[in-house]
C-alpha cells in the first residue's frame, strides 16, 4: 500500500468514527471498497499492531485473556458473547475451545493470515481523559474477520501487555476474494444411501468432500428425503417459538475460520433498524434476515435417532446461521423441537 493510500484510509476512518465513534470498522471499510483487514493494516503504527505469532499461539493466549467480548460474524449474522475463554485443546490444524452455554468455539487455523492487536478511542463523559478498547483481531488470506476478542477488564490482565510488547509494524499481504461461480447442480448418484449410512454428524463433512458439494447443493440434492426447503421468515418463527416454549437452542455461527456456538434458551427476538435481534444477558444475535435466500429443514441420521438443523443461505449459497435443539452426545433429540418443527411444516402447508 503506497503512503498517499494509507493516509487516505486513515483520514476516512477517523472522520467515520468522528461523526459516529461506535461505527463498526467493517462498515467503514464497506463504504471504502477495502476489505476490513485492509483498513486494519492501513493503521499500523496508529493504534494497529501485527501480532507475529502463528495461529495455535495467538490461540493460546486467549484462555489469558480475561472476561472479553468475543465476536464471531458471517455474511449476513454476528454473534457476540461476553465470558472467558475455557481452555484450549486441539492440535497444529484445529483449536477447540468448549464450553457449552459459555464461550464455544471451533478454530480452523488453516484460514488464520493476519493478527492483530487494535487500541481504539472510545467515547467518554469525560471530555479530558480517552478511553482505550483493546481487541485481539484475526483475519484470513482476503481481509475477511475470523473472530475478534475485546477486553472487558481494566485494568488490562497482564497478557494484554504481554501481546502489546510483541507487536510490529509488519505489513500483511492480502489477495482479492473470488466470487463463488454458480453451476448446474451435480449429479451424486450414492449421496443418499451414504446420507443415510451415517451415525454421526460430524462424517456429514467427509461426505460433502467425497461428492465435491457446497453444503447448500447436498441440501438440494436432498430435497424430499432428508431436507426440506423453508420459507425464510421460518428463522424468525422459529426463534419466536422457542422462547415461547424456553427450548434451549444451540445457534451456529461461522466465519471462514471459526465456528462459534450459543447454546440456551432465548429472549423474545426484536427487530430492529431491519435487523432481527436476540439480547441476552451474556450474549446478543444480530441477524440480517431480509437478505437470506434459503432456509432448510436438514436431517441427518446418527447412533441416538437423528438430529435436526434448521439452515439459512445467503444469495451466494453461504453458510449464516445454523440452529440445532440443545442436546447431550448419547442422547435423543429433543422432542419440544421435533414438535416445533412438525408444527412449522403444518403451518406452511396450510398457507
Amino acid at each position: 500500500m503506497i503512503p498517499s493510500q494509507q493516509i487516505a484510509i486513515i483520514e476516512a476512518f477517523e472522520a467515520a468514527r468522528t461523526a459516529q465513534p461506535r461505527l463498526p470498522a467493517v462498515e467503514i471499510a464497506e463504504r471504502l471498497s477495502i476489505s476490513e483487514g485492509e483498513l486494519q493494516a492501513a493503521r499500523l503504527g496508529h493504534d494497529v499492531w501485527t501480532l507475529p505469532l502463528s495461529p495455535s499461539e495467538i490461540a493460546a493466549y486467549l484462555p489469558q485473556l480475561g472476561r472479553v467480548k468475543a465476536l464471531t460474524r458471517s455474511r449476513l449474522a454476528v454473534l457476540e458473547q461476553t465470558g472467558d475463554y475455557p481452555e484450549l485443546r486441539g492440535g497444529a490444524q484445529t483449536g477447540l475451545l468448549l464450553d457449552p452455554g459459555g464461550l464455544d468455539l471451533r478454530l480452523l487455523y488453516t484460514h488464520w493470515h493476519w493478527a492483530c492487536l487494535i487500541r481504539d478511542p472510545m467515547p467518554s463523559s469525560n471530555d479530558t481523559k480517552t478511553t482505550w478498547r483493546w481487541s485481539l483481531q484475526v483475519f484470513n488470506q482476503h481481509g475477511c474477520a475470523v473472530h475478534k476478542c475485546f477486553a472487558m477488564e481494566n485494568p488490562l490482565p497482564r497478557p494484554w501487555g504481554t501481546l502489546a510488547a510483541l507487536g510490529t509494524r509488519d505489513t500483511p499481504a492480502f489477495t482479492q476474494s473470488m466470487p463463488r461461480l454458480k453451476r448446474p447442480l451435480p449429479e451424486a448418484p450414492t449421496l443418499a444411501s451414504e446420507w443415510g449410512e451415517m451415525r454421526d454428524v460430524h462424517q456429514f463433512f467427509a461426505l460433502l468432500q467425497r461428492h465435491h458439494l457446497e453444503r447448500i447443493e447436498a441440501n438440494q440434492l436432498m430435497e424430499g428425503r432428508f431436507t426440506h426447503a423453508l420459507p425464510s421468515h421460518s428463522l424468525e418463527t422459529v426463534l419466536q417459538q422457542a422462547n415461547q416454549r424456553a427450548l434451549p437452542l444451540m445457534l451456529f455461527v461461522a466465519s471462514p475460520g471459526c465456528v462459534q456456538i450459543r447454546t440456551g434458551t432465548l429472549p423474545a427476538p426484536q427487530r430492529a433498524h431491519g435487523w432481527l435481534n436476540v439480547f441476552g444477558e451474556q450474549f446478543t444475535l444480530h441477524l440480517d434476515d431480509t437478505a437470506i435466500d434459503q432456509v432448510w429443514q436438514v436431517s441427518k441420521p446418527n447412533r441416538d435417532g437423528g438430529v435436526t438443523s434448521i439452515e439459512a443461505f445467503d444469495a451466494n449459497g453461504s453458510l449464516v446461521l445454523q440452529l440445532y435443539a440443545e442436546r447431550q452426545e448419547g442422547r435423543a433429540e429433543r422432542r419440544e423441537w421435533r414438535q416445533l418443527l412438525d408444527e412449522l411444516g403444518r403451518q406452511e402447508a396450510v398457507a
